[in-house]
């Protein structure tokens, strides 16, 4: 690449709303629930997909895009190959944090927390609702391994396709769901000038959420 590139004077203003303490909901998972449908009724086209933040023993960070599966109260939830980075990381830091970027509302949200293996039943009838080329390929993948070239794993996911070709596939144990249990949630609304609204909840004893307001 030659030259610098610059992107100093790029730049927008969020005028898609604002964000008052009064509007926000004492549970964050409502209030999660709500924005979530919002984001989808603004058209955004991939509203649960979320940046999954994890790191090693040594500290090292490692981030990738993961869909959300479901939530309740207890936390939210995926899905993803255990030998995968993410995978290995979450085996030796439990620790992560998510966040979500819903452009077309100006919105940002942010979840930290512990993560832990959902049961293998949850894991075993997500991968079986799945469609069946998703099988296949989660099938077919040691997930974040190296291999020589694209025909090598197609020809793997070929090889399975006739194998399984009544299309019960077997999951590999080592496909499996987790779920990180939030401590920290925070909802970012973005506003003109860049005098951002954001609001923090965090659990107090009693298991009551604590809101308060944190500058942009």
């Amino acid at each position: 690449m030659e030259g610098e590139v610059d992107h100093r004077s790029t730049r927008r203003d969020y005028r898609h709303g604002q964000l008052r303490r009064r509007d926000l909901d004492p549970d964050p998972w409502r209030q999660m629930a709500h924005w979530l449908r919002e984001a989808e009724n603004a058209g955004n086209f991939d509203p649960t997909a979320m940046a999954l933040a994890t790191s090693n023993a040594s500290g090292h960070p490692s981030v990738r895009y993961v869909l959300l599966k479901h939530f309740d109260s207890q936390g939210i939830c995926w899905y993803t190959d255990s030998r995968s980075r993410k995978g290995q990381d979450l085996s030796v830091n439990p620790h992560a944090a998510t966040v979500f970027y819903w452009p077309e509302n100006d919105r940002q949200l942010r979840l930290e927390g512990m993560v832990e293996l959902l049961p293998e039943t949850d894991a075993e009838s997500y991968f079986q609702q799945r469609p069946y080329g998703s099988r296949l390929a989660a099938a077919a993948s040691t997930q974040s391994r190296e291999i020589p070239d694209r025909e090598s794993l197609e020809a793997r996911v070929a090889d399975l396709a006739k194998q399984y070709s009544g299309g019960l596939i077997p999951r590999n144990p080592a496909w499996r769901g987790y779920r990180l249990r939030p401590e920290y949630f925070e909802f970012w609304q973005g506003r003109p000038d860049r005098l951002h609204d954001r609001f923090l909840y965090q659990k107090a004893p009693g298991e009551i959420w604590r809101i308060q307001r944190l500058m942009p």
